[in-house]
């Protein structure tokens, strides 16, 4: 059996799904969350630490503990790990390259649980870093959870994808995984971020989940490392 807390985190992630709290939102005192799941509130407290490590939820010094949102900057970049080596912010831009419908195919449609017939919408992105082209970006995501998502929309909403999602279309991506290999920039990949065709380049394969562990998200980033390196952390 799942120790109490689990169980209770489990509770309140159901809670998420369901949308009762909505992303900025505030959730119940602990006290009255212990009252609600008929725990302790030391027990409840660990399920929320839980759930604040993974960055589900915020915790706000004096004011309460918050559903987490993509509008937050610490939040939006969550998974974005390419760092310049000297730490300095930088400042981050996004040019659309294309937008397309296409069918899903195999691998796409096995990554993302859906039908290989389904239709994908297809966005392939340029980011910046101070100006210099760094990442070509190819996003994947099924049509039936964005309708209504235009060039236009993406352009507009020039910022964080997942911000979008979570504000225009009330999706959410909570945890990533990643697949990282070395690869050699491809006659399309090295034009578009001026390099050599052939040169390293690193290749960041994502699938992104929403609260429930539903995949709704691939993405593929083709990375120039010269002056950056990718952190990330472990537990």
């Amino acid at each position: 059996m799942n120790p109490l807390y689990t169980q209770v985190k489990k509770r309140i992630t159901e809670s998420l799904v369901r949308a009762e709290w909505s992303p900025g939102e505030s959730i119940p005192s602990e006290i009255e969350l212990a009252k609600i799941y008929n725990v302790s509130q030391g027990t409840v407290r660990k399920a929320i630490d839980d759930l604040v490590s993974n960055k589900i939820l915020i915790r706000r010094q004096g004011k309460g503990t918050y559903v987490s949102t993509h509008n937050e900057e610490n939040i939006q970049l969550r998974f974005l790990r390419l760092t310049e080596k000297s730490g300095k912010k930088e400042k981050l831009e996004n040019k659309l390259i294309s937008f397309e419908k296409e069918k899903a195919g195999n691998k796409i449609a096995k990554s993302l649980g859906i039908n290989s017939s389904s239709t994908l919408i297809s966005i392939k992105r340029l980011l910046t870093f101070n100006g210099r082209p760094l990442i070509l970006d190819l996003i994947k995501i099924p049509t039936s959870y964005f309708r209504g998502l235009t060039p236009e929309k993406v352009i507009e909403k020039s910022g964080s994808m997942y911000h979008m999602y979570e504000v225009d279309f009330g999706i959410q991506m909570l945890h990533a995984d990643e697949k990282i290999k070395a690869v050699g920039s491809s006659k399309e990949s090295s034009t578009l971020l001026d390099v050599s065709e052939g040169s390293p380049l690193l290749s960041v394969e994502r699938l992104s989940y929403t609260y429930d562990n539903k995949p709704i998200e691939w993405r593929l980033g083709l990375c120039l490392t010269l002056d950056h390196y990718y952190k990330t952390e472990l537990e």
